[in-house]
């Protein structure tokens, strides 16, 4: 029997994605947003709010970068969640943090978190049903250590996701399967 829950954001998981810009002073903002996804191969969607710091941020800056949050800096992902550029002037310094400035892009990349993507600012789309920031991907980067030769091994990278029914972090580490293979099985 199915139980009927109370309405929220009920897909699981969620990312936890860390978008990083530069504030009018140089300084770094970094806001979490747990409303993000892939539209294309090469192309990144992010619901978010035009009263944002960091919205204003991208489009004074034409760019953006994207970080994949963490099971190491569950803190400072959170941090970045529950407190506003609008309100704190430099976050990155106070979570600690560092960062380095992107060569493609013009935008700051967080050192602590292994992978990053580049991303210039396209548009942000404003209707009843928009998605607010769209930016194209130009480079994406890993720290060495998450790496398996030439590819991005997930389980080292130990990413975290939101889960919105109990408003938790779960850690995203474990391979249980082969995608455009294992449902091969059931093929007739």
């Amino acid at each position: 029997m199915r139980k009927r829950l109370k309405l929220t954001e009920g897909i699981f998981p969620m990312p936890v994605l860390l978008i990083a810009t530069y504030n009018e002073d140089g300084s770094v903002n970094v806001m979490n947003a747990a409303w993000g996804t892939m539209q294309e191969r090469n192309r990144v969607a992010l619901n978010l709010d035009e009263n944002h710091k960091t919205v204003k941020n991208i489009k004074a800056r034409g760019a953006f970068t994207v970080s994949i949050a963490d099971a190491a800096h569950v803190a400072e992902a959170d941090y970045f969640g529950v407190v506003s550029g609008n309100k704190v002037a430099d976050k990155l310094k106070e979570s600690g943090l560092t960062a380095t400035k992107s060569e493609l892009v013009d935008a700051p990349v967080i050192n602590e978190f292994p992978l990053c993507l580049e991303c210039k600012f396209i548009e942000f789309q404003t209707n009843e049903y928009a998605c607010g920031v769209i930016g194209d991907v130009v480079s994406v980067t890993a720290d060495e250590s998450v790496m398996d030769g030439d590819k991005v091994d997930m389980s080292r990278v130990n990413a975290i996701a939101f889960d919105p029914y109990t408003h938790g972090y779960y850690k995203v580490s474990e391979r249980v399967g082969e995608a455009f293979k294992d449902g091969l099985k059931l093929k007739k």
